[in-house]
């Protein structure tokens, strides 16, 4: 999976005319063997843990070029913070989100996904894209509650 997705990146890069870089490269290999949800700042700091010469601003715009090319997607969430997923055409999946601690769960739900379906069909939409995000707490932070 990871190779496909450096091919798709290769492919994009050579269309729009962008040379080959160590650096992007070094980036593309740690946000794809990251499972987490990073900020640019996260990833800056994986990145520099490795490699200290590539500046947060070179991690910034090269996650820019891989939400263009389809490899991430940004996600804004409801604290303000940016985050940033890798995926590729096709994939999908949705999120439960902790607004305790920040915890990020991924998840896949066949009935969801008809339900949307049914919902689109008859009020006469063409689903293009979705994102479903639900926000609550996780059961570790809930059970500080108590």
């Amino acid at each position: 999976m990871i190779l496909e997705k450096k091919k798709v990146f290769l492919q994009f890069a050579t269309k729009r005319g962008l040379r080959s870089t160590r650096q992007r490269d070094l980036i593309l290999d740690v946000f794809l063997s990251s499972h987490e949800h990073l900020s640019v700042e996260e990833l800056y700091l994986k990145v520099k843990a490795s490699h200290p010469g590539v500046g947060q601003a070179t991690v910034y715009r090269t996650l820019k070029l891989f939400v263009e090319a389809g490899l991430a997607r940004e996600m804004t969430l409801s604290d303000g913070q940016t985050r940033y997923e890798h995926l590729l055409a096709g994939e999908h999946h949705d999120h439960l989100i902790c607004t305790g601690c920040g915890t990020i769960v991924e998840f896949e739900d066949e009935t969801i996904e008809r339900v949307q379906d049914e919902i689109a069909v008859r009020h006469g939409y063409t689903i293009s894209s979705h994102r479903l995000e639900l926000y609550g707490l996780c059961p570790a932070c809930k059970g500080h509650q108590r």
